[in-house]
């Protein structure tokens, strides 16, 4: 096989690895620890019994896929309101906030987003703006598709002060198999749209509360993703939207 051979293999290896890589989303860094304790349980599991292995190395890969971080196409204007999380609209309602958010005792939009331990679990700003404080309270860990949740559950939650819109709350809530929290932000930090800002272990939910009125752009049942999936626009002219399942 001559030079000139190698080299043109060669190169369609490389765009090969290249087109590949691009297909598979990148693990974020806090996931590292997990997927490589399960590779490591793995490797034992093979010693121990090779059935006990192959059921390993699929835990594995599903950790890896729940760790996953992909890029977002996050649509940039004033006023509109993105998914913070991947999963399903489980509930829309008018709710008084959370007591800790300091929103006030008046009911707001609370938009809840429920992910299944099958989801991307990085939490992205639903706003741009100025985090005004962000609040932990330790709770119980029931089905965080329950209502009764927000209330109850371990949760961590961020008060965002929009430009021309007012207050926004985001709060990451634990489920029934999640058991930490994990916020990248700070107070007085400046965010974007879209933005990450913290994750959930192993299934949970995102509630995000918008003042009484928001026109709104999704309904309960469909499917979100965080970062590029629009919630409500605060500049709709119309009063809202009407949705039908088929």
């Amino acid at each position: 096989m001559d030079r000139q051979t190698l080299l043109s293999i060669a190169k369609s290896i490389r765009a090969s690895a290249k087109s590949i890589r691009a297909q598979i989303s990148p693990i974020h860094p806090k996931g590292y620890p997990f997927v490589g304790g399960f590779a490591l349980a793995s490797l034992i599991f093979f010693w121990i019994w090779t059935p006990l292995g192959w059921i390993g190395t699929l835990l594995t890969i599903w950790c890896a896929l729940f760790f996953r971080n992909p890029a977002r196409v996050t649509p940039v204007r004033g006023g509109l309101v993105v998914s913070p999380a991947d999963g399903r609209v489980s509930m829309i309602t008018p709710v008084v906030p959370p007591a800790e958010l300091e929103l006030g005792e008046l009911p707001m939009v609370r938009i809840s987003i429920f992910m299944s331990v099958f989801n991307c679990h990085v939490n992205r700003s639903p706003v741009a703006g100025k985090i005004e404080r962000i609040v932990y309270r330790p709770g119980k860990f029931i089905n965080a598709d329950l209502d009764k949740a927000s209330e109850d559950n371990e949760r961590n939650g961020l008060v965002i002060s929009t430009p021309n819109n007012g207050l926004v709350g985001v709060v990451q809530i634990a489920g029934l198999v999640a058991r930490r929290i994990v916020t990248f932000v700070h107070d007085g930090q400046t965010i974007e749209t879209g933005e990450r800002f913290g994750l959930i272990r192993f299934g949970s939910r995102c509630d995000v509360y918008l003042p009484e009125g928001t026109p709104l752009l999704v309904s309960e049942g469909q499917t979100a993703i965080a970062g590029e999936t629009v919630l409500a626009d605060f500049q709709l002219g119309e009063s809202g939207r009407t949705f039908r399942s088929n």
